[in-house]
């Protein structure tokens, strides 16, 4: 049976990552998944309730992957490198972070969506903090390394190099920034 809300939200997601949110219209979107634009409303009443569901989703997903790179191993150096494994998929997609490209249009955004983004970011600066301590704690991660510092660094560092890596090197250039942000959280490094 056709999950219709399910489609909307994953090809307006790639409508968002890809043109912004400003970028595409109900009309876009209905075309994308085969439906009547007037049907989306029944999902989704405006497009800000859609972005608020596109948010939720986008961040289940990640508590999940983030959850799972936990389980698989207790090095943080490799944490990390999962991590940016995770921002990988969009560079070699030619998509942009969904709350990363929802945060240039922040100002137009409703007071909701807008702490909806500002909370996934928190997350995750606060998952790797916890990344960065245990590793300290566990010898796979530099000891002098400021885990609150650092963790704002490595979010910075892989958005940005998403941002530019869709543009210039792709994959191959993303690899190039994800080795040397690891190469700077190795203990012994020089």
């Amino acid at each position: 049976m056709r999950d219709t809300r399910q489609e909307l939200l994953m090809e307006a997601e790639l409508l968002v990552r890809g043109r912004g949110y400003s970028g595409f219209s109900f009309a876009q979107l209905a075309q994308a998944v085969g439906i009547r634009k007037a049907s989306i409303h029944y999902y989704f009443h405006t497009k800000d309730d859609l972005a608020i569901a596109l948010v939720a989703a986008y961040d289940a997903r990640y508590d999940a992957a983030l959850a799972a790179i936990m389980a698989s191993s207790a090095d943080g150096l490799a944490r990390i490198d999962a991590y940016g494994q995770l921002y990988l998929e969009g560079v070699e997609r030619r998509l942009g972070c969904l709350c990363a490209v929802l945060a240039t249009e922040f100002d137009l955004l409703p007071e909701s969506l807008r702490a909806d983004i500002a909370r996934f970011f928190a997350k995750h600066i606060a998952w790797l903090e916890q990344v960065l301590r245990e590793g300290i704690a566990n010898g796979t991660i530099a000891a002098d390394i400021d885990p609150a510092r650092a963790a704002r660094v490595i979010i910075a560092t892989l958005e940005g190099a998403l941002m530019l890596e869709r543009v210039m090197a792709g994959g191959d250039g993303f690899r190039t920034v994800l080795d040397g942000l690891k190469k700077s959280l190795e203990p012994g490094r020089d």
